[in-house]
């Protein structure tokens, strides 16, 4: 079988190919950028993975000491200003029950996007949800512990994240592949500052990185 560039366009889209294409005019590269691509992707799966899970833990920890209760997604239809939340948890409800399982709090919680964990630190719900979910950064320096200076990196990597588990390109300019791979290990810090250490164990983003560079003779 041979992987030419009409085997990656009737498999993958002509569309997704055309920008590799355009940029070397040479369908060997253009295929090698692109299966680097995935493998970069691949690469960035632990730290992402491990990070959502950590957000999601320590918010919703947070959510439960301000409501007194497990299920705290219970006060959303009847607190102002927040009902609008609401229409996550019903989808998740209903995602639940669609595959004939008992809804609890704990499957709600792992049922719920990564957007729901990233829009509870939005500027509309700065004034009823900050002052309890700052304690889930509890490793921030406390002068820089400001709503906004979590929200826009958690909004980076909610993006960053949907491109990858996307099929999206993101092996474009390693430079900002750097900048977010930092940022994502900052943050993890800030929720509990030996996690960074245990996650960079299964951490292979430095060396694909690497190898990357020297596949396609690029400067790291």
């Amino acid at each position: 079988m041979e992987y030419n560039k009409s085997y990656f366009e009737k498999i993958f889209s002509t569309k997704r190919m055309e920008r590799y294409d355009r940029l070397y005019n040479d369908e060997k590269r253009a295929i090698a950028h692109y299966q680097c691509n995935i493998e970069l992707a691949e690469s960035f799966y632990p730290c992402l993975s491990i990070l959502e899970v950590a957000l999601r833990n320590a918010l919703s920890r947070e959510l439960e000491t301000m409501t007194g209760r497990e299920d705290w997604y219970a006060v959303f239809p009847t607190t102002p200003g927040l009902s609008n939340l609401n229409r996550y948890i019903t989808k998740a409800s209903k995602q639940i029950a669609g595959r004939h399982e008992i809804v609890t709090p704990s499957k709600i919680i792992a049922e719920l996007t990564l957007g729901f964990w990233v829009s509870l630190l939005n500027a509309e719900y700065e004034l009823l949800l900050w002052k309890h979910l700052r304690r889930a950064f509890p490793y921030m320096t406390k002068h820089l512990r400001q709503r906004k200076n979590v929200s826009s990196p958690l909004n980076s990597f909610r993006s960053f994240k949907n491109r990858v588990f996307h099929n999206e390109s993101i092996c474009w300019s390693m430079k900002r592949v750097t900048e977010i791979h930092n940022e994502l290990y900052q943050v993890m810090g800030w929720i509990n500052k030996d996690l960074p250490t245990w996650a960079l164990s299964l951490d292979r983003v430095d060396e694909t990185k690497k190898s990357i560079c020297e596949k396609m003779g690029w400067k790291l």
